[in-house]
């Protein structure tokens, strides 16, 4: 995101990290594959001998922001996806069972619901970024994003040039990768909460044309009222890689365990059967 391709001053993080941690009880929660986390920061577990220290005993607990398909939905109670099974490595690894936090993408990128132990880990398609890194601490990557463009049929634009040149509306997910680019090619996107209310935004006619990562829209193009109406138009090599978040100075034990989770199913096929079960296509055929 690309929700997780909005700058930030270095000397505003503390102040930030703070903000967002006393905030987080206002925000999205509880979401999860496994049982609810319940108090947060109060819940933190002592590390295991030789293991991570982790905000509840026995459990992986995952930030994310959903619905983000088909990196992190619902399919009936269960929280499913890409990003999920990328973190389920891990936590497999680990002798851990993964549970998920559905919460603000905000709070998840500025660090603050790691810092206030709302949860171990972050996967929420979330980019690598030097902005986010001085928040974050981020596990080698495992996803390479690009944007995409889609607009009604007919619309007459491949190029976000071509949307300026035709006055065009254009709609972008808020505190996204996404929406930071088009805003540095000159744009000013009308900006919506997460991805549902951005596709409706287009739907709605609120906006003619929106950007988003390109795996997202694909999923969409799958459902035939979205495809019969609305088409891929453009895409955008933005050189953006996905990595799960960890708080600041990240547990080292915790962060090698994520690492070698990623390298091994990259080296072994995992990795490869992974991501062609929520994509359809072999990594590097997307685009």
């Amino acid at each position: 995101m690309g929700l997780s391709f909005v700058s930030r001053r270095a000397l505003a993080v503390g102040a930030m990290v703070v903000a967002g941690a006393l905030g987080l009880s206002a925000c999205g929660g509880g979401e999860t594959t496994g049982a609810n986390t319940g108090d947060g920061a109060s819940s933190n577990a002592p590390a295991a001998a030789g293991g991570p220290k982790l905000v509840s005993p026995g459990k992986l607990t995952t930030c994310t922001n959903l619905p983000y398909e088909p990196f992190q939905f619902k399919e009936g109670d269960k929280v499913v996806g890409f990003d999920v099974d990328i973190v389920d490595l891990a936590a497999k690894k680990l002798g851990l069972t993964q549970e998920i936090v559905d919460i603000d993408f905000a709070v998840i990128k500025s660090g603050a619901a790691m810092a206030a132990g709302k949860c171990d880990v972050a996967a929420a398609g979330m980019t690598i970024t030097p902005e986010r890194q001085a928040n974050i601490d981020f596990s080698v990557p495992y996803f390479d994003a690009t944007q995409a463009l889609l607009a009604k049929k007919g619309a007459g634009v491949k190029t976000l040039e071509e949307i300026k040149a035709k006055n065009l509306k254009l709609g972008a997910q808020a505190s996204t990768t996404g929406l930071d680019y088009v805003k540095k090619q000159g744009l000013n996107p009308k900006e919506f909460a997460d991805s549902p209310k951005e596709l409706l935004g287009l739907q709605s006619g609120q906006v003619d044309v929106i950007v988003q990562d390109l795996p997202v829209v694909l999923t969409w193009l799958k459902k035939p009222e979205i495809a019969d109406k609305f088409e891929l138009v453009g895409s955008l090599d933005t050189g953006e890689q996905y990595g799960v978040g960890l708080k600041k100075g990240a547990d080292p034990v915790l962060l090698k365990a994520i690492n070698d989770a990623i390298t091994t199913a990259k080296s072994d096929g995992t990795y490869d059967q992974i991501f062609v079960k929520w994509f359809g296509k072999k990594p590097g055929e997307l685009g």
